[in-house]
């Protein structure tokens, strides 16, 4: 008995190299474009960081007339501002300025006391007090580490170089000062006043212990995130099982239910109404698993769970409504969109201050940045609607109707075209071809009768 003929190898055929290498050159390029590009010059890209500063300084009076010396410095720090536009000097009260540092609005401060110009002109006294009994003038830059700690460190670092620069162009007066004077200073005494003013850094607001110094929204978010996309693949592959559409692998067993011909819209439907379900479930162990078990700094348990809850269904949505428009590309679309754009426009580590435009322009409507700021608003400032929380909600709201009206609009498309996932049996029985009707088989010649005589 002649043995059949073995197929020709799967890895001969060029179509399977070629467009498994074309998709697999997109992704890796695409990925590393927008992970490394949004991040790789920060400080190169930052425009409009927002910093605080507040001028609490009374003034003082020497030499009969009255000086503020806090003024100098906030017109020292506008003069710098002029020909640097990466920080945006907000210039508020300490009351504002805390406020702003509550919310998230502003990454540091910088904060010039009440008596910071009696402290300055009494180095330069005539009869000053004590050696190392006066009070050395003062300059307190504030941080935000709930806001990002990259951020907050980018603006802790110019404020103190705007405060370090004040106490120079403060030295050079007081040295000035000095030298009119009849008796000359020693030189310990010239070096104090050379820079006299001490810069202290203190936390503007602070942060618990097990916050991830202010990156666990980022965390948690992301989180979300990814229980929303997995979440999704998962009830898109039952779905399908549960219909006949696929088979399921056990080992070495594999199982197929029965075909069930059904719409694309109400297979869409049943796999929406089955991501809600899951996501009650997936939000749920999410919170007991970062609250409960690791113990994370939280607040506002109840807000937080139906924000956890929202958030997967609402990514687990719109994914499945990207699966029923695109088939298997869908899925590589939802990664793209749900993490590939969205982490690095997302603001939680670098922020969105320092990324390029390209990525600025991407996290107005990116979902990843929306979550965090809203997170950001449950876990460090205590779930106020102006901290970040309206914005999520709002854009969460967008988001689910976009995907509700995409997903149904196309699938509906589909189903009034008949493109169906399996062909229904009357489209089958429509398609078949009828069987060619037998041929007749054909008169036979009469015979003529015979003649007679």
């Amino acid at each position: 008995m002649p043995q059949p003929t073995p197929p020709p190898s799967v890895l001969r055929r060029p179509q399977l190299w070629i467009g498994t290498g074309l998709i697999a050159a997109v992704v890796s390029m695409l990925f590393a474009l927008l992970y490394v590009g949004g991040n790789v010059n920060p400080r190169g890209n930052l425009r409009d960081l927002p910093v605080a500063v507040v001028n609490a300084d009374r003034g003082a009076d020497a030499g009969g007339r009255h000086v503020n010396m806090g003024e100098q410095v906030v017109s020292g720090i506008q003069q710098a501002a002029k020909g640097d536009k990466s920080i945006d000097w907000q210039f508020v009260s300490r009351e504002e300025a805390d406020k702003r540092l509550g919310k998230g609005k502003v990454f540091g401060a910088l904060v010039i006391p009440d008596d910071f110009s009696a402290t300055v002109t009494g180095l330069a006294a005539p009869q000053p007090a004590p050696q190392g009994k006066a009070a050395a003038p003062t300059l307190t830059v504030l941080t935000n580490q709930a806001a990002g700690s990259i951020g907050s460190s980018m603006a802790s670092q110019a404020v103190q170089k705007a405060a370090h620069a004040a106490s120079a162009q403060l030295g050079q007066e007081l040295l000035k000062q000095a030298g009119a004077q009849k008796s000359p200073l020693p030189p310990a005494a010239q070096l104090k006043l050379a820079d006299p003013v001490t810069v202290t850094v203190a936390d503007g607001h602070p942060v618990g212990p097990r916050s991830a110094m202010g990156l666990s929204a980022f965390y948690y978010a992301l989180v979300l995130v990814v229980c929303g996309m997995l979440g999704a693949n998962v009830v898109n592959s039952q779905v399908d099982t549960a219909l006949g559409y696929l088979h399921t692998d056990f080992g070495p067993f594999r199982k197929r239910e029965p075909v069930q011909h059904t719409s694309r819209v109400r297979t869409l439907a049943i796999g929406m109404a089955l991501m809600l379900g899951l996501s009650l479930v997936m939000g749920t162990l999410v919170e007991v698993a970062t609250v409960g078990i690791l113990d994370m700094d939280a607040s506002h348990l109840g807000l937080l769970w139906l924000y956890s809850v929202a958030t997967i269904a609402v990514v687990g949505i719109g994914s499945l409504a990207l699966f029923a428009a695109f088939g298997t590309p869908g899925m590589l679309l939802a990664t793209i969109v749900f993490v590939a754009m969205a982490v690095p426009s997302s603001g939680a580590t670098v922020p969105v201050q320092a990324l390029p435009g390209f990525f600025r322009a991407l996290a107005e409507f990116e979902p990843l940045r929306q979550i965090t700021e809203g997170l950001r608003s449950l876990l460090y400032y205590g779930a106020q609607a102006d901290a970040g929380l309206t914005r999520a909600w709002a854009s969460m709201g967008v988001a689910l109707a976009a995907a509700l009206a995409f997903g149904f609009a196309i699938t509906h498309l589909y189903d009034r075209r008949g493109l169906h996932r399996i062909p229904h049996p009357e489209t089958e029985a429509e398609t078949e071809a009828e069987p060619e009707a037998e041929p007749e088989a054909p008169e036979a010649p009469e015979t003529p009768a015979p003649a007679t005589a």
